[in-house]
């Protein structure tokens, strides 16, 4: 990878940004003194916050870095995940997130006890924490640690992988959710600016003409439709494939949904989670085209996981260069305050439960801590072995592509079918990953040469066919868990204390005409 240098001044930029963060953090945390304020921010979340946390989260772990060096190798295709989000966020809101605030869980897999039982709930947080550590932290840390080989190149993997862990696990230890989401605040507002400079910037090198852009590119990589032999992303792997993955990341992983179970009330869970969507539409516009773009000015770069700094450092000004360094490595920070400060709710809630051993406000909220602060250590240690595989955006994806499927199945079997049996559940996450298991054997051994996105839909079909089968065994759901975790129609209906600009309904019609806007323009 190319080695750049950035200029004293942007070097301040970038270290006063730091500081600004790590302060803001240690403000909040004159507010954190109990297990609900460091996990939930004390339920007092409004949908702003939310939304923009959110937004911040998700992009560091895949945008960025991830998304514009896979859009610099292999075209928008890759922005299928980002306008996908859209969708899933619209059936979140109107669906899930009713359930999850009324029932006053403190983790996702709590839901899972209510409706089915206690096992299914263990099963499912070890599955996410391992997810959180070893796929998100671990991935986010990597993707920063190769941010700054291009500038420090003389800087191992794991010394950056610990510094980034180290600043962001500071202020996650001592303000909880409520840092994350105040510091996610700032950062989406950074990476916003900064994305928009570099998207500007990066048009001009081609006199804004996109006339001039489809004539230097392959049309296969301004298309968001593929070709099904295709080996990045095909047509069906969008369809079956992609809806899966977002489910699981929007809708279930606890380092995302944390944000809503802090939220005031249901009104301000269900704007914030439709607000993170319509983020989600320009980053096509501003963060993935600016890496085909670069296809045309910068041919020849060796990994594409360097694009999206080196277009930095090339157009940008000095000041505005460390602006928008800054804005990368808050997004790196976003992802990784979220996921160990969700590892350690699962571990604290789920595992220990310290409500049940008596213990005091203060306790829980140390205990979180110390979990916080030894998941930074155990992610910066792993962050470095990702460099085997093919790409940062690859690692994430094939990864969760044989973890969650059977995951997705039984949310929504949970949610929508009134019958479901815990024994069904709990057979359906054991069947399906060992199906999973199978699957991911034959693709090492060169027997199975579908993309993992097809693959996923495979797994999803798996598990649903498991848990038709095994349903048929288990005993039949209490009457409580029917009434109050299966969807009926009045979860759907409008609040009648809300004005009709604020009915989410009208949020998610909005929402989906722009999504099908954006899709049909670039088929």
């Amino acid at each position: 990878m190319p080695a750049t240098t950035l200029s004293p001044v942007d070097l301040a930029v970038i270290a006063v940004y730091l500081v600004v963060v790590v302060a803001i953090g240690l403000v909040v945390a004159r507010r954190t003194h109990s297990g609900s304020d460091l996990f939930l921010a004390g339920r007092r979340l409004g949908w702003a916050p939310i939304g923009l946390s959110l937004f911040a989260s998700n992009i560091s772990s895949t945008t960025l870095v991830g998304l514009s060096g896979a859009a610099y190798t292999w075209g928008i295709a890759v922005s299928n995940y980002e306008w996908m989000a859209g969708i899933v966020l619209v059936f979140f809101a109107v669906f899930f997130i009713p359930y999850y605030l009324n029932a006053r869980i403190s983790t996702v897999p709590e839901f899972l006890e209510r409706r089915f039982d206690r096992r299914t709930r263990l099963y499912f947080s070890g599955l996410t924490l391992f997810s959180n550590i070893v796929v998100d932290t671990a991935g986010t840390l990597f993707a920063g640690a190769m941010v700054l080989a291009v500038f420090f190149p003389q800087l191992d993997l794991f010394t950056a992988c610990l510094g980034l862990a180290l600043v962001a696990g500071v202020y996650t230890a001592a303000g909880g959710l409520a840092a994350v989401v105040y510091t996610d605040v700032l950062q989406a507002v950074v990476l916003l600016v900064g994305s928009c400079l570099v998207a500007w910037l990066s048009f001009a090198q081609l006199d804004f003409s996109w006339a001039t852009l489809v004539a230097a590119t392959p049309p296969e990589k301004l298309s968001l439709m593929l070709p099904l032999d295709d080996p990045n992303l095909p047509w069906l792997g969008t369809l079956v494939g992609v809806p899966i993955l977002g489910f699981y990341f929007w809708c279930t992983n606890q380092f995302i949904v944390q944000r809503i179970l802090g939220a005031r009330s249901i009104a301000h869970a269900r704007w914030g989670a439709l607000f993170a969507g319509f983020l989600k539409l320009p980053v096509l516009y501003i963060m993935v085209l600016p890496g085909v773009m670069a296809g045309v000015f910068l041919p020849g770069l060796d990994n594409g996981d360097a694009v999206f700094p080196t277009l930095v450092t090339q157009l940008l000004p000095v000041g505005l260069a460390g602006l928008v360094m800054a804005s990368l490595l808050a997004a790196i920070m976003s992802s990784i305050d979220s996921t160990l400060n969700a590892a350690a709710a699962l571990v604290t809630m789920d595992f220990v439960r310290p409500e049940q051993r008596g213990w005091t406000a203060r306790r829980i909220a140390w205990t979180g801590r110390g979990f916080i602060v030894l998941f930074m250590l155990l992610a910066a240690v792993i962050s470095p072995l990702i460099a085997n595989f093919q790409g940062l955006f690859h690692y994430l994806q094939s990864a969760l592509a044989y973890l969650v499927p059977p995951v997705a199945v039984v949310f929504v079997l949970g949610l929508f079918w009134r019958r479901a049996t815990a024994t069904g559940a709990f057979a359906t996450l054991l069947g399906g990953h060992v199906v999973s298991a199978v699957l991911f054997g034959l693709s090492l051994g060169g027997m199975l040469t579908l993309h993992f996105t097809i693959v996923a839909g495979l797994s999803a079909l798996a598990s649903a066919l498991i848990f038709v089968v095994a349903n048929r065994h288990g005993a039949s759901p209490a009457a409580a868990q029917v009434a109050q975790f299966t969807f009926h129609w009045q979860t759907t209906q409008r609040d009648p204390a809300l004005a009709w600009w604020q009915d989410y309904r009208l949020h998610s019609a909005i929402l989906l005409a722009l999504t099908a806007v954006v899709v049909i323009a670039h088929w």
